[in-house]
């Protein structure tokens, strides 16, 4: 009984919850015990209904408030004593004593239910509160919360919903599921999946995460991650389904670029490491070249002697074949990025010419090149490997986009910018330059990845395949060069890359008292060089050089014998190979003039002096000659580094190369 009272108050309490129930319980169980009281005294001498006054107390336990309670029950209480002192009654009798215990036990067990009822109703506030504050997050939370019924009809649509969707909570309700998930599933979606997990739902699984594809309204595609989940019943029974749908567009993009980071370490790691490498091997190599070119051209002189023109022919070849190799020693070195940028006045024609020797050997056969150089010198003022490494770059982008074959244009023309329509990155300075154009009949980009196409590690080729730095190398050596670029390109048709670069006044012709002229090297006057080489024959090469030209050589392959024969002999001048086993050229500099300051200093390497700036020389300024050299090269150097400063003929004269490098 007490249980189907509670439960009969938790039903009342379920109808009522939210209103004040306090006041018209109270009044309702007073009313109640008040008619049937004057109902009873109407009756005459018997008590008819005295018994039911107790059902005052009970109307009043509704109330929540055990005092009123209380009170309704004393009331009660009061009003039997009343009808039973009446006239002709049964004050005092046994029926009287039994009916004030019954409803004084009534009283008491509906305090009791009071009670209980009060702790129902705060439970109910709060768990009203709760569902309050559940209902606000679930509607304000930035996810998208759907409430699908079993029969399709979806039931429930919180704000997210319609922020990551575009559709209004007042669109939805009540709308087919099905027709939704048609409105918002891209077309190359898989359209099984609603249909699979729904079912799952149904077979008892609890939570389902998978992460998919959906349109917004506006037709925009994002990236979601899906969690859905049954809705319940009391009695555990599957009602609905619920599905929670959360945009991971940016955090994919973020992974991706956290991915991409990684990559371009990873990349600029092996680049380094392939810098390095490409040093190494240029140093060995160009001193291979030194003695080839040396010891080549004492064949000559020999051959000469002897006026035998075929070997001297034979030997010239072999001069040019070495000259070509110390050629493609300084393109490694540039498509590193190791070498140093050394601007001059070229001409662009000559550029397209190297380019063209160069690239019909590597395109392949199944390519068409056509090279058309202007009918007239283009001089600019750029550096001749940097240019050479734009032809190369766009010309294999442009291989690669013709796997099938293809032609492949490399033109230039003197031309102004301003009468150019397609936008130029960045904006051209103003007169006239040199056009550039590399165009091919490839497979062509779309407009988005032509906007993107000059991004450092962008690539569009397949991974393993791509860098992202050929075109972005390109970009920054134009920028370098002070010009501009412009590509257009169409899917099927091919894409053209335009480069315009600055025109640059043409040199003056060289007069003798400016440049030595062939055969007329300076020579010695029996000083005394000291040549440190590690090398043996190549150090044998360059002693036989300044030997036979004036000079007195002390050879050492080291810093220790260097040291030994300067304190036997002396010096007035240390020609030394910077990078050595035992120690470097600079440091044994530094230990010969604390013997000898003034004494002057010619180094000598096979390295790029990218790389020394930061392994071997640090301060002030010093003067290079970067090998191979030819004998007339290391002359005019040593000539001008043993002249007075005030001759005339100080570091910074032609063939010397006077550096500033700083660790």
């Amino acid at each position: 009984m007490r249980d189907s009272v509670f439960a009969w108050a938790r039903r009342r309490l379920a109808g009522r919850a939210g209103r004040g129930t306090h006041l018209p319980a109270a009044a309702v169980a007073v009313a109640t015990t008040s008619g049937l009281a004057v109902v009873d005294a109407a009756a005459g001498d018997r008590m008819v209904l005295a018994g039911l006054l107790a059902v005052g107390p009970c109307l009043a336990a509704v109330s929540g408030r055990p005092r009123m309670v209380a009170a309704t029950g004393a009331y009660a209480l009061a009003l039997i004593s009343l009808l039973a002192w009446w006239p002709d009654r049964i004050w005092g009798t046994q029926h009287h004593v039994l009916y004030l215990a019954a409803t004084t036990a009534v009283t008491v067990v509906s305090v009791v239910v009071a009670d209980r009822v009060r702790s129902l109703q705060q439970a109910e506030s709060r768990a009203q509160g709760h569902r309050r504050a559940f209902a606000a997050i679930v509607e304000h939370s930035e996810d998208a919360i759907i409430a699908v019924d079993l029969d399709g009809t979806i039931t429930g649509w919180n704000s997210g919903a319609r922020q990551i969707y575009g559709y209004s909570a007042a669109e939805m309700i009540g709308a087919s599921s099905r027709a939704f998930q048609s409105q918002v599933r891209p077309e190359d979606a898989d359209g099984s999946d609603a249909h699979d997990i729904r079912a799952r739902i149904l077979a008892g699984e609890r939570h389902i995460r998978y992460e998919t594809r959906r349109r917004h309204r506006d037709g925009r595609v994002m990236d979601v991650s899906m969690t859905v989940s049954p809705i319940l019943d009391d009695d555990e029974a599957v009602v609905g389904i619920s599905s929670i749908c959360r945009d991971v567009s940016a955090t994919k993009q973020a992974e991706q670029a956290q991915r991409a980071a990684e990559e371009r370490s990873q990349q600029a790691q092996r680049m380094a490491s392939l810098g390095q490498l490409a040093a190494g091997v240029a140093h060995d190599f160009n001193n291979l070249l030194g003695i080839i070119l040396n010891y080549t051209a004492f064949a000559a002189d020999r051959a000469g002697d002897i006026a035998d023109d075929a070997i001297g022919a034979d030997l010239d070849r072999v001069r040019v074949a070495a000259e070509r190799a110390v050629g493609l020693t300084r393109q490694l070195l540039t498509f590193t990025r190791e070498d140093t940028v050394r601007p001059e006045i070229l001409d662009v024609n000559e550029a397209i010419a190297e380019a063209r020797d160069l690239l019909a050997r590597t395109i392949g056969a199944h390519i068409a090149l056509i090279a058309v150089p202007s009918p007239v010198p283009l001089m600019i003022y750029a550096d001749a490997g940097r240019v050479q490494q734009i032809l190369v770059n766009l010309a294999v982008n442009a291989r690669d986009a013709m796997p099938e074959g293809g032609t492949l244009v490399i033109a230039a023309a003197a031309a102004d910018p301003g009468e150019r329509q397609p936008p130029l990155q960045p904006a051209p300075t103003s007169g006239r330059h040199v056009r550039l154009l590399v165009s091919d009949t490839g497979t062509g980009m779309s407009a988005e990845v032509a906007d993107r196409i000059f991004e450092p590690f962008y690539t569009t080729k397949p991974r393993g395949q791509g860098t992202g730095l050929g075109l972005a190398t390109v970009y920054g050596i134009v920028i370098e060069a002070g010009g501009s670029i412009q590509v257009s390109s169409e899917p099927g048709v091919g894409t053209t890359f335009v480069v315009y670069i600055p025109l640059a006044d043409a040199p003056e012709p060289s007069t003798p008292s400016s440049r030595p002229r062939p055969g007329r090297a300076p020579q010695g006057r029996g000083q005394t060089i000291l040549v440190v080489e590690d090398e043996p024959v190549l150090g044998h090469g360059v002693a036989r050089i300044l030997e036979g030209n004036g000079y007195r050589v002390l050879s050492a392959d080291g810093a220790a014998v260097a040291l030994d024969l300067h304190a036997e002999h002396g010096c007035d001048l240390l020609l030394t190979d910077i990078v050595m086993p035992d120690t470097s050229g600079r440091r044994l500099a530094d230990l010969l003039h604390q013997r000898q300051p003034a004494l002057p200093v010619l180094y000598m390497s096979g390295y790029p002096d990218g790389q020394l700036s930061t392994a071997y020389l640090t301060g002030e300024a010093i003067t290079f000659i970067e090998k191979p050299f030819t004998a007339d090269r290391l002359l005019t150097d040593v000539h001008q580094a043993l002249a007075p400063a005030g001759d005339g003929a100080g570091p910074l004269a032609a063939g010397t190369e006077h550096r500033d490098v700083a660790g």
